[in-house]
């Protein structure tokens, strides 16, 4: 099923301006039906919802993304020569042999 959404776009002129941009997407016909009714409960449109997360997850300020991501942030320092990598595959062959 196809879902034609607007999303604004910010352009820069002196000030900042909104304008809407038209954006179709292909999703699962059972997320966008439980979309509807989450964006309906929360007197918001399915717009609303869908261009507050992708300025949330496209921001470079990393408070404005997941709330509970952001309420442990920053709590474990790591070494600087940390790798993840690493560190996970020694974790997997540790677990799986």
């Amino acid at each position: 099923m196809f879902l034609g959404i607007i999303i604004s776009e910010y352009v820069s002129l002196g000030k900042s301006i909104r304008m809407n941009t038209k954006l179709t997407l292909s999703l699962n016909k059972s997320i966008i039906e439980r979309a509807k009714l989450y964006a309906k409960g929360h007197n918001q449109s399915l717009s609303q919802i869908i261009e507050s997360y992708l300025e949330k997850i496209t921001s470079k300020n990393p408070e404005l993304g997941d709330p509970e991501l952001d309420s442990i942030r920053g709590i474990i320092s790591l070494p600087d020569d940390f790798d993840v990598k690493k560190e996970g595959r020694k974790l997997r062959i540790e677990k799986h042999g």
